[in-house]
């Protein structure tokens, strides 16, 4: 997927990932989000500087553990753009955590394509009375202009292989195996947002399963 490409579609690319492990359940959404994760319970400062009080709060349960993996640029708008893309995969969820399609705070960090995406994903969760917990890893981030230099395209892989999907209810959690399932790659279509500059938000998402080079 070229950076002209995604910028031009709206590649709303729902995965099913998490297949061949045990205590699966057809219903289990798990992978079928565009990202659904965070390290740690903050968010972490952006590349802009801007203050954490200026930001929604994204911070996740215990058991939720995000990781990126990733090298800073040294171009401030592309540290700044794989931040926040970053903040958006931490932001969908926190929504999954809070049970709420209409979490403000993915709605701060995305726009248009990436934003209905993130309000499907978090609705299919909702939906079947599942949350999430593990483990998520994103790694082997890439940062390039895209749409004249008005948009940068950021692409990184996942391995969610100890991302597991739980019970709301019961507190229940379906394992899954380490497949080939396992590893995606994102691509998002990043651009400052209209009303802050020092805020970048995802305008596209694209979503690829089963990436044997993210296996690396």
């Amino acid at each position: 997927m070229t950076a002209t490409t995604l910028a031009a579609t709206a590649a709303l690319l729902l995965t099913a990932c998490g297949s061949g492990g045990n205590d699966s359940s057809q219903g289990d959404p798990k992978g079928a989000e565009a990202g659904k994760h965070s390290p740690t319970p903050s968010v972490p400062a952006s590349a802009s500087g801007k203050s954490e009080a200026d930001r929604p709060d994204v911070s996740l349960p215990k058991d939720l553990k995000l990781v990126f993996d990733f090298e800073k640029p040294s171009d401030a708008d592309a540290a700044a753009a794989l931040d926040d893309a970053a903040n958006y995969i931490r932001a969908l969820d926190h929504g999954i955590a809070q049970q709420d399609p209409n979490d403000p705070a993915y709605q701060f960090y995305s726009t248009g394509g990436a934003q209905k995406y993130a309000k499907s994903q978090i609705e299919a969760w909702v939906k079947d009375g599942w949350t999430v917990t593990g483990n998520d890893r994103y790694f082997d981030a890439s940062v390039e202009s895209a749409g004249e230099g008005k948009s940068t395209l950021v692409t990184f892989c996942r391995n969610q292989a100890k991302f597991y999907s739980k019970k709301v209810e019961t507190g229940k959690v379906s394992y899954t195996d380490e497949n080939l399932d396992s590893y995606q790659r994102f691509s998002l279509l990043m651009s400052p947002s209209e009303t802050s500059a020092e805020v970048w938000q995802a305008r596209q998402i694209e979503v690829q399963g089963r990436v044997e080079e993210c296996k690396g």
